[in-house]
């Protein structure tokens, strides 16, 4: 078992940040206080602080060919989470700013991937590997 991180981000609503993370991702909601909420994200600890003037960066980079966001924070799953994820985003007409899919396919690296934006702008990417070895493969 890996030790689980800690991540804190700014939100302009803590209430879109509740139904966001808890409703739509699905994230069991830990400890709060009228400035801040904190999310299990498939066992790490995500916490969602009160920042009403935050600007989400919009700065994107070229990665097989789709624009992706920077930053952006994510997890890697189980293929099996990962799909069962991105079937319950569908089903839930969330957006995407980029599709569920395979990217580098047949490549090292080879990674189920998708991007979406939470309602304060923050880029999420989730993805997961057919190989887990192929996490950090050259």
């Amino acid at each position: 078992m890996h030790n689980p991180f800690h991540y804190a981000f700014p939100v302009h609503d803590l209430g879109a940040a509740r139904a966001f993370y808890g409703g739509v991702l699905g994230c069991p909601e830990g400890r709060s206080d009228r400035t801040w909420v904190d999310f299990n994200l498939y066992g790490h600890q995500i916490v969602a602080h009160l920042d009403p003037c935050a600007d989400a960066v919009q700065v994107h980079n070229a990665v097989d060919g789709h624009d992706v966001p920077v930053p952006h924070f994510g997890i890697v799953l189980s293929m099996a989470q990962w799909q069962e994820l991105a079937g319950r985003l569908r089903a839930a007409d969330v957006k995407f700013l980029i599709e569920p899919g395979v990217r580098f396919r047949g490549l090292v690296g080879e990674q189920a991937t998708l991007f979406l934006l939470d309602p304060s702008g923050n880029a999420l990417e989730f993805k997961a590997f057919a190989d887990p070895d192929q996490l950090f493969a050259k």
